[in-house]
C-alpha cells in the first residue's frame, strides 16, 4: 500500500493501521447495532454498546502506545493521535445516547426521525472506513471527504426538525425532557464528531505531500 511504502519503517507501523482500520469496523459495527436496536427498540442488543466501547479503548491504547513508542515520522505522530482520539470519542458519545435510548419512550414521529439519523449516522462511519482506506492507498480523498460532509448536513437539517418537534410535546416532567433532548443532542451530535475524524484524515493525507 503506498502509505506503507512511503512511511513503513517496519512491523510497528503495520500494526497501526491495522489496528486502526480494525477500530474503525468497530465502529460501524457499533453504529449498526444501534441503529437497529433503536428500531426495534432491542434494549438487550443496545446494551452491547457498552462492550464495544471497552473493546474500542483497548484497542486505543495499544496504537496510542505503539505510535509512541516510535512507529510512524513524528510529524505525523500527533494527528494520527487525534484521529484515534476522535474516533474514540464517537464511542463514547454513542454508549451515552445508547443509555438514554434504554431509558426512554420517544413519540412515532421522533422515533421515524431518530431512526433517519441514525441509519446516516451509520452511513457516515462506513464512509470514514472506505476514507481511510483510500488515504492509505494514496487515492484523492475530496469526493469521501465530501461525502461525509453532505450526510452530516442532511443530520444537521434533520435535527432542527427534531427540535421543533420536541417543543410541540407535553413534557411530564423535568428528567424526562432532560433525557428527551440529551439523547436528540447525542444522536445528532455523533455527525459531528465523524465530521472532524475525516478531517483529521484529511489533514494526514495533505501532511504526506
Amino acid at each position: 500500500m503506498w502509505f506503507n511504502r512511503f512511511f513503513s519503517r517496519g512491523k510497528s507501523e503495520k500494526r497501526v493501521l491495522d489496528k486502526i482500520r480494525s477500530h474503525i469496523e468497530l465502529l460501524c459495527r457499533a453504529c449498526e447495532i444501534f441503529r437497529s436496536a433503536l428500531e426495534n427498540e432491542d434494549h438487550d442488543s443496545m446494551r452491547r454498546i457498552s462492550n464495544l466501547e471497552r473493546e474500542a479503548d483497548s484497542i486505543k491504547r495499544e496504537i496510542i502506545s505503539c505510535i509512541y513508542e516510535g512507529a510512524f515520522l513524528p510529524y505525523l505522530r500527533p494527528n494520527l493521535c487525534k484521529f484515534i482520539e476522535t474516533v474514540d470519542d464517537v464511542f463514547d458519545l454513542l454508549e451515552d445516547t445508547s443509555f438514554h435510548a434504554m431509558n426512554l419512550y420517544l413519540p412515532h414521529g421522533i422515533r421515524d426521525e431518530s431512526n433517519r439519523v441514525a441509519l446516516l449516522n451509520q452511513r457516515m462511519c462506513e464512509m470514514l472506513l472506505i476514507t481511510f482506506e483510500a488515504m492509505v492507498a494514496g487515492e484523492d480523498l475530496r469526493e469521501k471527504i465530501l461525502a461525509i460532509r453532505i450526510y452530516e448536513k442532511k443530520i444537521d437539517d434533520m435535527k432542527f426538525g427534531i427540535l421543533c418537534d420536541l417543543k410541540e410535546l407535553s413534557i411530564d416532567s423535568y428528567w424526562h425532557g432532560k433525557s428527551l433532548s440529551d439523547f436528540v443532542s447525542g444522536l445528532t451530535t455523533i455527525s459531528d464528531i465523524i465530521e472532524d475524524a475525516g478531517d483529521y484524515l484529511q489533514i494526514i493525507h495533505l501532511s504526506m505531500h
